[in-house]
């Protein structure tokens, strides 16, 4: 990998302090071992402010939000390099219809972020610096900038026509971010299918995985959580961790809770507002719920846990996904059960049962308890080793330094022209 020689501004759908994991934060932080990265959250809009103004996570933000002071942070120590940006408040447009007043207050959003990012181009002395758009196409169609990007990248991470908040502008904003967009960088490789109809400018980056952290799972005696602690001595664990939401099949998490009603199914993270038939599971003994938990807890979980689960929904939106809880499972040694939801899945065929029906996967969850060895546990470790955030952010930085290359661009040479040919890499 050749270091970069320019900066990263990152305008994220997700904020570094939301309740789900982040596939663009994660980049994002692996991104600043090699350079400066300004992660810019998702704009705070009149509405959310007013709801949620005593929530720690805008309590920590009033004084960016409402004067525009102590706009940015260092959000982690270990990340020194890696910069949280919040630029001001919004206003909320996403309720009205395609039109000429959600295009005059798109632009008025567009202009305050503007304000925003020049504000951290001269406060840090930016010179060169590459602009990922990672899945908010609802911002950023008209900035206006004091100084323009070497590159502008839009990272697709889910099919939009799915995801509820964002059906109703986001697939035609995409489509267009996609077009207007030096490359598109996607997560899973149905998306780079479904998102080349816009642009021959699509690459494959999939989701990864904080490797190192959850191999800690294999080389070291971690403490038992509460949870697991106060269960009876010697009983089975089956744990899907991840967020409990619509992707998920909750009849089948019932089916494997009583056919293995003699087990515990451990459900560990954050609920969405949405139950989606996460209460009725709830109802029965041998579940338990544990709430989101810091992904620096997890290893501890899975240590202690027999076998890990996937039980995604077979259907459009989960066609689309490569799950980065596949590679954290097999990090810890785990052996998982998931089932056949997309082609990115299959190719886990080696180390994971994938399960083509309710009762196969029940099966599936006792054999790969009974068949579970120390040599399986190792030879899973391995296959995932290179799926991390370290080599997805070394691919990153590649795709950039060789697009500049082959575009013609030097470190003076500044914004192509939009006719020039890209010759492309693979």
């Amino acid at each position: 990998m050749r270091s970069p020689d320019y900066d990263i501004i990152m305008l994220a759908l997700a904020r570094w302090d939301g309740p789900y994991a982040s596939t663009a934060f994660s980049l994002a932080k692996e991104l600043s071992r090699h350079t400066r990265v300004f992660f810019v959250d998702n704009p705070v809009t009149l509405r959310e402010y007013l709801e949620k103004r005593h929530a720690p996570e805008l309590k920590r933000r009033r004084n960016a939000l409402l004067k525009g002071d102590d706009f940015f942070s260092i959000p982690d120590k270990a990340y020194p390099e890696l910069y949280a940006v919040t630029p001001p408040i919004t206003l909320p447009v996403n309720w009205l219809s395609d039109g000429s007043l959600y295009e005059t207050l798109s632009r008025l959003n567009d202009a305050a972020l503007s304000r925003s990012l020049n504000k951290l181009l001269h406060t840090f002395a930016i010179r060169q610096y590459i602009f990922i758009n990672a899945f908010n196409p609802l911002f950023g169609r008209r900035l206006s900038l004091s100084m323009p990007p070497l590159l502008t990248v839009y990272q697709c991470v889910d099919d939009i026509s799915q995801a509820p908040y964002m059906q109703k502008h986001g697939p035609r904003l995409e489509q267009e971010a996609i077009a207007a967009a030096d490359f598109t960088i996607c997560t899973s490789a149905e998306l780079r299918r479904m998102k080349s109809a816009f642009s021959e400018r699509v690459f494959l980056l999939p989701n990864a995985a904080n490797t190192t952290l959850f191999q800690r799972a294999m080389r070291e005696n971690l403490p038992s959580p509460p949870e697991i602690s106060r269960l009876p001595e010697g009983k089975k664990i089956i744990c899907y961790a991840g967020n409990i939401c619509q992707r998920l099949d909750y009849e089948l998490l019932t089916k494997v809770a009583n056919v293995h009603s003699d087990k515990v199914l451990l459900m560990i993270g954050p609920k969405t507002r949405v139950d989606h038939g996460a209460s009725e599971l709830e109802k029965l003994p041998n579940v338990v719920f544990t709430g989101g938990k810091p992904v620096e807890e997890l290893p501890a979980y899975l240590q202690h846990c027999h076998c890990c689960i996937i039980p995604f929904l077979c259907n459009e939106l989960t066609k689309s996904i490569y799950p980065l809880k596949i590679n954290e499972y097999l990090s810890a040694g785990r052996p998982v059960v998931t089932t056949g939801f997309s082609e990115d899945i299959q190719g886990f065929s080696e180390v994971a049962w994938i399960a083509g029906s309710p009762d196969e996967f029940a099966r599936q969850v006792q054999k790969a308890i009974d068949q579970d060895t120390e040599n399986s546990r190792i030879q899973r470790m391995m296959f995932s080793a290179s799926n991390n955030w370290e080599a997805r952010a070394h691919h990153f930085i590649d795709l950039t330094v060789e697009f500049l290359k082959h575009d013609g661009r030097t470190r003076d040479a500044g914004r192509r022209e939009r006719q020039q040919t890209f010759h492309g890499i693979e």
